[in-house]
């Protein structure tokens, strides 16, 4: 069975809570970068041909402290991310190559 990709997007409000919206990308991300803005600013964003994920500074202000914590919990996923697809993709080419 082959999946197709998609990019899967939700939004919940509830009486008197703030509205939470989530996106889920199912689909290659074209583009991962990330930069430093004239003003100092660094930012980091996720593209896929269908949205758009941006992560900024705590009210696109100057580095706080919690700030650099999600930093490295990004920077600590995206390794656990890669070394998890790095892996897989050994294990199903062992697979592959093993049914030849």
């Amino acid at each position: 069975m082959t999946r197709r990709p998609y990019t899967h997007l939700s939004m919940s409000i509830g009486p008197g809570e703030r509205p939470r919206v989530g996106i889920s990308f199912y689909a290659s991300i074209t583009r991962a970068r990330a930069r430093v803005l004239e003003s100092g600013r660094p930012y980091l964003v996720l593209e896929s041909d269908e949205a758009d994920v941006t992560v900024s500074t705590t009210g696109a202000g100057p580095v706080t402290a919690e700030d650099l914590d999600i930093a490295r919990q990004i920077f600590n996923a995206a390794a656990r991310y890669l070394a998890d697809c790095e892996r897989l993709h050994a294990d199903h080419a062992q697979v592959n190559d093993s049914a030849a």
